[in-house]
């Protein structure tokens, strides 16, 4: 059995001892973080060990055998095999963050896990990255329109084949009138009713009705005007963000992002087993949007803490705009049916109805486990949370707010 460490940062770990709390435009470099006791950064100390205290005793209830998890949940869904990579778990792991500092910690912060659904925050990156570089020229435009014939990648397949006669090669993620409606905007936002099959997932077989007769036969909703959460139709979007970038997106996010955050080189970004498509003569794996069925990314405590110190300074890292603040705007307005999400996986305090305790500008990027990386710009504060029960968590940001003295 692993033993848990916590740990509050003493003076003699201070690389800047007289440094004030008023430093917030702090950047940690590469390879290092500096630390700052709870009274430097002006939190309660006693307080703020109750917050942890109950973090790391509020842990998942699912066990730590994600593979067996996921099978106990979504195995159960219609065409629910994996088609991914799953890992065993830690323990309940993360920090607590104030003006770019540390000022605790707990778990094993530096150990790669799966962060699930927190992976479709990296996935909007990618096309907030090809927006700034108006290689989407507007996310209102249709992505049809940036369509591409997608030839995936099966070794030893034979065009000659009779059986194949009349049936196209390609994948054609638009092809039909209501998926020719979809934009940019309606993807990200969760808000397409996309149509159709990807990599062996049925979008209705994505935690379906309850009522069976309508699978195959239901109406589709006009884009725009329903909110539902679906990793089919996050996995359309990153295969189209692929074809805009006509590269692995994981080599996208490294170059733009995560060598300028300065995160560690252990972090990956998974597909599956039957997600590799052919660009350009090269075979390259389409990543998916979270873990629902193996895979995404697995990531350490630290290196989802950079990003989230990024997102929580308007996509600006020191003196480097990373991701524009267009974008960033457009990610913080919320969904006009699911007022609480904005772009994925962004999910906004509107009105203070997702998180009660915290502040209604707070946001937080969420995925199963349940992993977190919690923003609150008022207090100047990023949290990462992972392998806590989901209910647990507007207390444990509660018993934080209550450590702040100012």
């Amino acid at each position: 059995m692993v033993k848990k460490r916590f740990l509050f940062v003493v003076p003699a770990l201070l690389v800047i001892a007289h440094a004030s709390y008023a430093q917030s435009n702090y950047i940690p470099p590469s390879s290092s973080w500096e630390r700052r006791t709870p009274q430097q950064a002006k939190l309660d100390p006693a307080k703020l060990k109750e917050a942890v205290d109950f973090a790391i005793a509020s842990e998942s209830k699912a066990p730590r055998d994600l593979e067996l998890a996921h099978f106990q949940t979504f195995g159960r869904e219609p065409y629910g095999e994996p088609i991914g990579q799953f890992k065993q778990r830690g323990e309940p792991t993360g920090l607590i963050i104030r003006n770019g500092y540390i000022v605790a910690e707990w778990g094993e912060p530096s150990r790669v896990d799966m962060t699930f659904s927190v992976t479709k925050s990296f996935l909007s990156t990618t096309v907030g990255l090809a927006f700034d570089r108006k290689m989407i020229r507007s996310l209102q435009d249709k992505a049809v329109d940036y369509s591409a014939p997608v030839a995936v990648y099966t070794p030893g397949q034979k065009f000659d084949d009779a059986d194949r006669f009349g049936r196209s090669p390609f994948i054609d993620l638009f092809a039909t009138e209501h998926n020719r409606k979809i934009t940019w905007e309606h993807l990200l936002r969760q808000t397409s009713d996309w149509e159709g099959t990807l990599w062996g997932k049925p979008e209705w077989a994505d935690r379906p009705d309850r009522d069976a007769t309508t699978w195959l036969n239901r109406k589709r909703i006009e884009p725009g005007t329903a909110w539902e959460y679906n990793d089919v139709r996050v996995n359309v979007l990153a295969l189209a963000a692929l074809n805009v970038w006509r590269r692995p997106l994981p080599e996208v996010l490294k170059e733009y992002v995560m060598d300028d955050i300065g995160a560690s080189n252990t972090w990956r970004w998974f597909g599956y087993e039957n997600s590799f498509v052919v660009i350009d003569g090269k075979i390259i794996q389409s990543v998916s949007g979270g873990g629902h069925w193996g895979g995404g990314m697995f990531i350490n405590a630290y290196d989802m803490a950079r990003f989230g110190l990024l997102t929580a300074r308007n996509g600006k890292w020191g003196n480097k705009q990373i991701l524009s603040t267009e974008f960033i705007r457009q990610a913080k307005t919320p969904t006009v049916p699911q007022a609480t999400y904005g772009f994925m996986n962004w999910h906004l305090n509107t009105d203070r109805k997702y998180y009660p305790a915290a502040p209604a500008s707070a946001f937080v990027h969420v995925g199963n486990g349940t992993n977190i990386i919690y923003i609150d710009p008022e207090n100047e504060i990023v949290i990462v949370a992972r392998w806590i029960e989901n209910g647990k968590i507007n207390e444990f940001i509660e018993k934080v707010m209550l450590s702040v003295k100012n």
